[in-house]
């Protein structure tokens, strides 16, 4: 089952997937890779971008194989529908983010008209 909203961590993370997959369906990334194209200041190791990566995995956006190259730890990514249309749809959620914060905006200067409004004729 795909989640409707990642957390932060989770979104960094999805991003430097979707980074690292550059239009492709399958692609290798290692660990120093991933945390590379991340924060610096969020502070991740490789035990924390495991958690995700799983929790990623187990949403639906992408299947996960953890293999060794040259003796390193080397992820086989193969990205799933959910994975491909990640872009799609976190513009998707800010553009709704953007209209809600609008509306709450534009709701609280019409209140503030209103009030002066009564106020004026009240007084």
């Amino acid at each position: 089952m795909i989640s409707d909203q990642l957390n932060r961590r989770e979104n960094e993370v999805m991003g430097a997937m979707f980074a690292l997959a550059d239009g492709k369906e399958r692609f290798l990334a290692a660990p120093y890779e991933i945390i590379s194209m991340l924060p610096p200041k969020a502070d991740y190791d490789e035990e924390k971008l495991e958690r995700i990566l799983h929790a990623l995995e187990l949403d639906g956006y992408f299947e996960l194989i953890s293999s060794e190259r040259k003796g390193e730890r080397v992820y086989v990514v193969h990205m799933k529908e959910a994975g491909r249309s990640y872009r799609r749809s976190d513009a998707k959620r800010k553009r709704s983010l953007m209209f809600r914060l609008a509306v709450t905006v534009l709701c609280g200067v019409l209140s503030f008209l209103v009030g002066v409004i009564l106020k004026k004729i009240f007084s």
